[in-house]
């Protein structure tokens, strides 16, 4: 069967269907993913030490399994048709989208890596009657990329590649929606901030990056609640943000993050080397 129609397959199942194939792929895939379940350990160990060891090993199996079944989500975000997405979604706070539009500004929507984020977007995209534009890592296999991109653009006004800021720049001053997330390890344009009490480095080009496209910064959280149902709140600016100081403002951002991740912290993409860049003479995390 051709990769696209068994996609097609895959976003049209009922969302117990798609949840179902998510535990299944988990069991099936778990000896082969033995490194990125070293990367979720080591991560909660350093950001959850209250837990005892039995706790967060639950917590692996969780945060695991969110991320596989992501994979399963991101099918349904790039080829499902609207009809299999309505009354999957609750989301709130479109009227600040709406406002920022009003003054003809684009929109930054700033959140986090969670395994459904391309899917929360292209809810976001119906529940507004408009397409977003997402920042995206380009795949470094050339064949594979294609797939994803054509995927992608589907659904999406635009993809943007992560080190594209022109592009981004470019979406923002026509006024666009860009579903943005800085909240990866960076080695560039950083600054070392706490994430759970870890010292991680985070981007601070944001708020200069907003000033330049003519943007605001719209914090949007989402989360899939254990009815199956995905909670997509978009918020206002936060008080203060942007400070002026750019380390002031990525400190923020992750304070912020955090709170939103200890409330669902399974769903959060604890497989990545979050703290893998580290301040002058501390040693690697992840040996």
């Amino acid at each position: 069967m051709p990769a696209h129609l068994l996609a097609s397959a895959v976003a049209r199942l009922p969302q117990s269907g798609l949840l179902a194939l998510g535990r299944l792929a988990t069991v099936v895939l778990w000896p082969l993913l033995g490194k990125r379940r070293r990367y979720a350990a080591t991560n909660l160990a350093l950001c959850f030490p209250e837990l005892d060891e039995r706790t967060r090993t639950r917590l692996v199996r969780a945060t695991v399994r969110a991320t596989v079944t992501g994979v399963f989500e991101l099918i349904r975000g790039w080829y499902a048709p609207a009809r299999a997405l309505r009354g999957l979604a609750d989301v709130q706070g479109l009227e600040h989208v709406r406002a920022a539009q009003a003054q003809g500004r684009g929109i930054l929507l700033f959140g986090g890596h969670i395994p459904h984020s391309e899917l929360c977007a292209r809810l976001l995209g119906d529940a507004l009657g408009e397409r977003v534009t997402i920042v995206a890592r380009r795949n470094n296999d050339p064949c594979i990329e294609r797939l994803m991109d054509d995927a992608r653009r589907r659904v999406f006004a635009d993809v943007i590649g992560k080190k594209d800021v022109r592009g981004l720049l470019r979406a923002l001053s026509r006024g666009g929606i860009v579903a943005y997330s800085a909240d990866q390890d960076f080695n560039y344009q950083n600054a070392f901030v706490p994430f759970f009490g870890v010292q991680a480095a985070t981007l601070t080009a944001t708020p200069d990056l907003a000033r330049r496209g003519n943007a605001v910064v719209l914090p949007f959280w989402f989360h899939r609640d254990e009815d199956g149902r995905y909670r997509l709140q978009v918020e206002p600016t936060w008080s203060g943000w942007p400070s002026g100081d750019p380390v002031q403002d990525a400190a923020r951002y992750m304070a912020e993050l955090e709170a939103v991740v200890r409330q669902h912290p399974e769903q959060y993409l604890w497989i990545h080397r979050r703290f893998k860049t580290r301040p002058p003479g501390e040693p690697d995390l992840y040996r």
